[in-house]
């Protein structure tokens, strides 16, 4: 029985490290299976090539976050606290997967599977924020946005260029530190002013 991609990232994390740090034109199915202990065969089984490789761990990644968000969207607190709940997840996995982040940089705009990771982005954290948004908007937390789905992308964009800023100079990626300053940021310009008269 083989090994599902999922459980071979879980089960030898340097082989997503691998992967992603050398990139698709650098690293080889021989290099993985050298690392992990995985036969080559198997990766052939489950991918197409190095670039389906990369896809897959962007996926995985993208998966973390919208499990994450998709929890702290049905918890209680105002929309501008579950919002920034949301920057902190997708923050901390970032952090997580530092390897895989890097590789963004130079490889996202040539993964294989861009539209299906786009709609992955969507899903996973552009329509629940565009709920948090709205809800926000309702419980007097935040200002209504005219566009709750551009904001919700400017907001996906802020948080990830800040991370990746940090991962791909080699800096450490404090969640705590950079969320606050997103937050501060980002937020208070969308929350409510007091005295506010529009």
């Amino acid at each position: 029985m083989h090994d599902t991609p999922s459980q071979i990232c879980d089960r030898h994390p340097a082989s997503a490290d691998l992967s992603a740090e050398k990139g698709p034109n650098d690293s080889n199915f021989e290099d993985v299976a050298a690392v992990t202990g995985v036969p080559e065969a198997t990766l052939y089984y489950y991918f197409a090539g190095k670039e389906d490789i990369l896809a897959f761990l962007l996926e995985d990644l993208l998966k973390d976050i919208s499990d994450a968000v998709t929890t702290i969207v049905h918890t209680d607190g105002s929309g501008a606290e579950r919002l920034e709940l949301v920057i902190r997840a997708q923050l901390r996995a970032m952090a997580q997967r530092p390897a895989v982040c890097r590789a963004l940089i130079g490889e996202l705009g040539r993964a294989a599977r861009m539209p299906a990771i786009a709609e992955m982005i969507n899903t996973a954290y552009q329509q629940p924020v565009e709920t948090l948004l709205v809800e926000g908007a309702r419980d007097g937390s935040l200002v209504a946005q005219p566009d709750a789905r551009s904001t919700s992308i400017a907001l996906f964009g802020a948080v990830t260029i800040n991370a990746l800023m940090y991962l791909v100079t080699g800096n450490h990626l404090d969640e705590t530190v950079v969320a606050s300053t997103l937050s501060a940021v980002m937020l208070d310009g969308l929350r409510p002013r007091t005295g506010d008269q529009s």
